[in-house]
């Protein structure tokens, strides 16, 4: 069996977003533009209402998916269609703008921590118009699998027996939520084809061989397996993985198709109010 080893560790920059959100951003920034299939990875994490009270106003999406996690805080999120959900710690959604979503996503917390993750991953050309939906997944609904030295929450995918409850996506996500002890172990298969990656959010760790400190990205080599191992002050990750589009990417602001020409007729639909 091939173990997967570090191919590239980014380091998360510092920027900000919707109204002024500060955020550490792992993908899309000068270091990593993309990571087939995924387009973008924000961790939002602050005690201070300043850094996160405006929210993200009403913006349009179309061509990919939209993946929230909450570990902190409140959120809600709304739509033109007139959809609502709250997201609360330990809560997740995972939203298909499709052929295209007009939503919002507004902090329902005064004060107090805020902290949290939002990925975004591509659609193939043949589902970018598809409708819009949304999972909207409670905390309670996410199993949370005990091992040896730490505990996995199963956000996609299957490990160990318990499967996720995110489904129907079609590149077959893997998303796990791993909390290790000092000097603890995980251990999972992956798709041999799929892209995979960790996300260091809080103490250290490595795998294989090579250490991964806090607010840093892991891009993983191919193979079956993925190891990793805490420091001696415990390791928290986020381990995803899925299948590569392998297809031309068009993106520009909220929108991500296959062409410059979907692009504009993407502005030209927002423009004209054909998404509502």
């Amino acid at each position: 069996m091939t173990d997967r080893t570090i191919e590239k560790i980014v380091r998360a920059v510092a920027t900000s977003d919707g109204a002024g959100v500060r955020l550490s951003r792992a993908i899309a920034n000068a270091e990593l533009d993309h990571l087939d299939p995924f387009l973008l990875l924000d961790e939002f994490r602050s005690d201070d209402p300043g850094d996160y009270i405006a929210g993200f106003p009403d913006h349009p999406h179309r061509g990919f998916e939209t993946v929230t996690y909450m570990l902190a805080g409140k959120m809600e999120h709304a739509d033109h269609a007139g959809n609502r959900g709250l997201l609360t710690g330990g809560g997740a959604q995972w939203m298909t703008a499709g052929r295209g979503i007009i939503h919002s996503e507004t902090p329902k917390q005064d004060d107090g921590l805020m902290w949290g993750f939002q990925l975004w991953v591509n659609l193939p050309a043949k589902s970018k118009m598809t409708a819009p939906r949304y999972q909207d997944i409670d905390p309670s609904a996410i199993p949370e699998v005990k091992i040896e030295g730490g505990t996995v929450r199963v956000i996609a995918g299957t490990f160990r027996g318990a499967t996720g409850p995110v489904q129907g996506i079609v590149t077959d996500p893997v998303y796990l939520d791993v909390r290790l002890e000092a000097s603890g172990g995980f251990e999972t298969r992956i798709p041999e084809e799929h892209t995979a990656f960790l996300y260091a959010y809080q103490g250290n760790g490595g795998v294989g061989g090579t250490s991964l400190g806090t607010k840093s990205l892991a891009v993983l080599s191919k193979g079956e397996r993925i190891v990793a191992n805490a420091g001696d002050s415990g390791f928290r990750f986020l381990c995803v993985a899925a299948r590569p589009l392998n297809e031309p990417i068009a993106r520009y602001g909220p929108f991500v198709m296959n062409t410059r020409e979907e692009i504009h007729q993407a502005f030209e639909d927002f423009r004209n109010g054909r998404f509502a």
